[in-house]
């Protein structure tokens, strides 16, 4: 690692520092649930508050229970004869929903209090970028960079200001890819000593204990248990993790590095990549096996079975209800007017309109007609670069087969490819946020190519000084179009006009066809 290990921390922590001010500044605006937010503040209330989601006075998506939170009034729970019969079927695991439920219990249920955890998690993940970005390219400019680009996308900055799940499967995804990195290293070095000081075999030794990845495995359960899409990752990260061991025993020169890999080091990887998720998950289910308002739950037959039967029949429930939450997800195709179909995303063809109240007097922006906007859309400048270094990764890992580019294509995969199932043979009701648990990947794909473009420490200064100015010169780019759509991604009050001038695309306004 070149560089101070002092400047290593200072310099991410500078620039996430800066990504927080972003993110947490008129963090309560627009004040109104907007979105999907109706969901998930009630669900992770009622967590905090029962144990269990329960359902609301009216319908989930009710309008006047929405203002009646707005104006402090949190008693908007039904009061049935049972508890039981409150109970609410929800679609998603109750992770997320518990993390936004920290900050309603620390600041109220308030705007500022259910997006406080969204606002503390998308933070985190600027830190965790560029220290991850460090270290796999033994650089502090480079993750610097790395946790910069991140700053200034649109959709995370959106995601990090709204209380929907998705920024927290993102910022899980990315934990558990930087402890696996880490653990790279470890074994790594483990082999190396192993190689130094010990008589060489066929197939190498153990590497004992590896935290690194059960901390990986843990990350990756917690994935899991804010969306189920976090499963994408997980599989695709076992199959890196054991690539990377295979790569290592042959790195080495081992005469039988497949025995060893398997005989080795996929048993404990199946441990912490297998049964370390699904500890994990399950856990996070503790408030519906503990009480007996769950949706499914059992309780009075699970209680008047004996010790085993109720362990047995409360897994019988848990299981059945997880089947039925598989069936509403794969029959969701609603329509919906700011729907999009996954090859779209890239290209950033249909943002999400998360706000934008439908009429403002005139004299709130002093013209005609006013506007304020939430639109959940990543940097153009940021998305359409990092398009192009995902392309070049393929040429240069089909060149040097570099595990850097491989690791980054893998994941990004893994992200984006298994939506196309959904879309064509499922019809699927999907948006364009489902791309956040990418973009940091994306970044580090822009971050490895700028690498490239600046060039190693010994390259002649006239080529480093052309690749350092270009690579300034697209940071600076990022960070004048990030500044130029700011106001419609945090609900400034602007005319009409200004309101337009911003919409890249005649598709950012218009509703899809039914």
């Amino acid at each position: 690692m070149q560089g101070s290990a002092l400047w290593g921390w200072i310099g991410p922590l500078l620039v996430t520092i800066f990504g927080g001010v972003l993110r947490f500044v008129r963090l309560d605006e627009p004040r109104a649930v907007v979105f999907d937010e109706t969901f998930y503040i009630k669900d992770a209330y009622s967590l905090i508050t029962y144990g269990v989601e329960r359902v609301t006075l009216g319908d989930t998506k009710n309008p006047i229970a929405d203002r009646r939170l707005l104006a402090g009034d949190t008693d908007i729970w039904k009061h049935c004869p049972e508890a039981a019969d409150c109970a609410s079927f929800v679609s998603h695991p109750p992770l997320g929903k518990w993390m936004i439920g920290a900050g309603e219990w620390l600041f109220g249920m308030t705007p500022f209090g259910w997006r406080f955890a969204a606002a503390v998690i998308g933070t985190l993940s600027i830190l965790v970028l560029a220290r991850v970005a460090r270290r796999m390219t033994r650089s502090t400019l480079l993750g610097c960079l790395a946790g910069f680009l991140l700053a200034l996308d649109g959709l995370h900055l959106v995601l990090s200001r709204t209380a929907l799940l998705d920024i927290f499967l993102m910022f899980w995804v990315l934990a558990g890819f930087a402890c696996l990195v880490v653990d790279r290293d470890r074994a790594r070095e483990r082999l190396v000593d192993w190689y130094e000081t010990s008589p060489l075999s066929a197939c190498g030794p153990r590497l004992g204990l590896r935290p690194w990845r059960i901390a990986a495995g843990v990350c990756l359960g917690a994935a899991c248990a804010v969306k189920w899409s976090g499963v994408f990752f997980l599989i695709a990260f076992a199959v890196l993790s054991v690539v990377w061991d295979l790569g290592a025993r042959r790195a080495v020169g081992l005469r039988r590095p497949y025995q060893g890999v398997f005989s080795l080091d996929v048993p404990g990887a199946a441990a912490a990549l297998g049964l370390a998720p699904v500890v994990t998950f399950v856990a996070t289910w503790t408030g519906w096996f503990v009480t007996a308002d769950g949706y499914g739950r059992g309780w009075e037959q699970a209680t008047s079975s004996g010790p085993v039967f109720f362990v047995l029949d409360s897994a019988r429930s848990w299981l059945k209800y997880q089947t039925e939450v598989l069936g509403y997800h794969t029959g969701l195709d609603d329509y919906h007017p700011y729907m999009s179909d996954p090859w779209t995303w890239p290209l950033l063809f249909r943002p999400v309109s998360f706000h934008y109240p439908p009429a403002l007097p005139s004299s709130v922006c002093g013209a005609d007609k006013c506007s304020q906007a939430v639109l959940g859309v990543g940097t153009p400048a940021l998305w359409y670069a990092a398009g192009l270094a995902l392309l070049g990764l393929v040429a240069w890992y089909v060149a040097t087969r570099d595990w850097r580019a491989g690791a980054v294509l893998l994941v990004a995969a893994a992200g984006w490819l298994p939506w196309f199932y959904y879309a064509v043979a499922d019809h699927r009701t999907m948006y364009l946020f489902y791309m956040i648990p990418v973009v940091p990947f994306m970044v580090l794909a822009l971050v490895l190519v700028a690498g490239l473009a600046i060039g190693r420490r010994d390259a002649p200064p006239g080529r480093r000084a052309l690749g350092a100015a270009t690579v300034g010169a697209l940071a600076l780019i990022v960070l004048i179009n990030f500044g130029w759509l700011y106001p419609v991604l945090v609900a400034e009050t602007l005319t009409q006009a200004e309101w337009w001038a911003r919409m890249l695309m005649r598709s950012w306004v218009v509703p899809a066809p039914k």
